[in-house]
């Protein structure tokens, strides 16, 4: 991105949320329209603000740009942040239900896709012998990389890593990915595609009210990351033969010293 357009960006995203902060939403629309023709990729997540207030499509996804630039920004604080201040334990959660589930399964080979800094690795340790991490964040690889708990790591969207590549594994895990995602049909389809005979998928969701849905699959919440419905959920588990072992209801994190709740499923693939 040239200065120019940089400017351009900085000028009018910050405008955007000034508008956003006073209530004036469609001022605010304006403002983020404007920044995204300045950035095309839209390193802003702007498309996915628009829609969390109701003055855009909800995209199917959020945009590559931006989830690298807000884990990249923020890798160093990123554990302090998210377990400390958020109180995110997720991966402790899914460890417990996996032992719940599967009493005495160890594991030969895991896969951890968005596995940002290595907080379900730490968790898991003892359950799998052989970690493959992923992520699109290259800060958060390097720091996984430094805590020496994966045998290999990827620089990579978890999409296309599990449509290209050829690989089987036991255990898939997926924790605080599916919030940057919203239509889940192709990771779902890949996923099962790459998961062994009898394999698990672990994977956390955020969820709204059943009402704010409005029929919808999946929707852009206030704080401009994906919720979706447990139904949907189910209902692409079992269109791509996984058999849904349980569904639990959890506190994903705060924010805004607010819990924000959400759904973690234990799944496996039909033999």
């Amino acid at each position: 991105m040239d200065k120019t357009n940089k400017s351009g960006l900085e000028h009018f995203y910050n405008l955007g949320l000034s508008l956003e902060k006073q209530g004036d939403f469609d001022k605010a629309a304006e403002a983020y329209k404007k920044a995204l023709e300045a950035d095309p990729e839209d390193h802003g997540g702007i498309k996915v603000r628009l829609a969390s207030i109701n003055r855009g499509e909800t995209p199917k996804t959020a945009p590559k740009a931006y989830v690298a630039t807000l884990f990249d920004q923020n890798a160093d604080m990123f554990d302090y942040i998210l377990v400390d201040q958020l109180g995110y334990d997720v991966p402790l959660q899914l460890r417990e239900q996996l032992i719940k589930n599967f009493p005495d399964v160890k594991y030969e080979k895991m896969l951890d896709l968005g596995c940002g800094t290595g907080l379900s690795a730490d968790a898991l340790d003892d359950l799998a012998n052989e970690k493959t991490g992923v992520d699109l964040s290259e800060n958060m690889i390097e720091i996984a990389h430094e805590k020496g708990d994966y045998q290999h790591l990827f620089v990579g969207d978890v999409v296309e890593f599990v449509s290209r590549s050829s690989g089987q594994w036991d255990l898939i895990v997926a924790t605080d990915v599916l919030p940057y995602m919203g239509d889940i049909d192709i990771f779902f389809d890949k996923v099962a595609c790459r998961l062994s005979k009898n394999g698990v998928f672990g994977f956390s969701t955020e969820t709204l009210a059943q009402n704010e849905f409005n029929g919808l699959d999946y929707k852009v919440g206030s704080h401009q990351r994906f919720a979706h419905d447990e139904a949907y959920i189910s209902k692409e588990l079992k269109k791509y033969g996984m058999n849904c072992v349980s569904i639990n209801n959890i506190i994903v994190r705060a924010e805004q010293g607010e819990p924000v709740n959400g759904h973690l499923f234990i799944a496996r693939k039909q033999s």
